[in-house]
């Protein structure tokens, strides 16, 4: 899976979580909560279906790492390897 692909999906999850996020509208490094103002629920349902879809952890300790688009789509592609 590629990084595009990787992030198209990841943009499809935040979608389904947020519908009102139009992913076209979401930029490499808009931030899920200070720019797209998902709150920490949000965050929360969005962390089990990326988990899910990917078949990937993501402890608790590294929710960091998806804090926007690019940053997940590079910790998601490390995940994957």
């Amino acid at each position: 899976m590629t990084r595009d692909e990787i992030k198209a999906a990841f943009l499809e999850e935040v979608n389904r979580i947020a519908p009102d996020i139009d992913p076209a509208d979401v930029g490499d490094d808009d931030h899920l909560q200070d720019d797209l103002e998902l709150d920490s629920m949000d965050i929360l349902n969005l962390i089990t279906a990326l988990a899910k879809r990917f078949g990937i952890e993501i402890p608790d300790s590294e929710t960091e790492g998806i804090a926007t688009p690019a940053s997940a789509a590079d910790y998601i592609a490390g995940k994957l390897g």
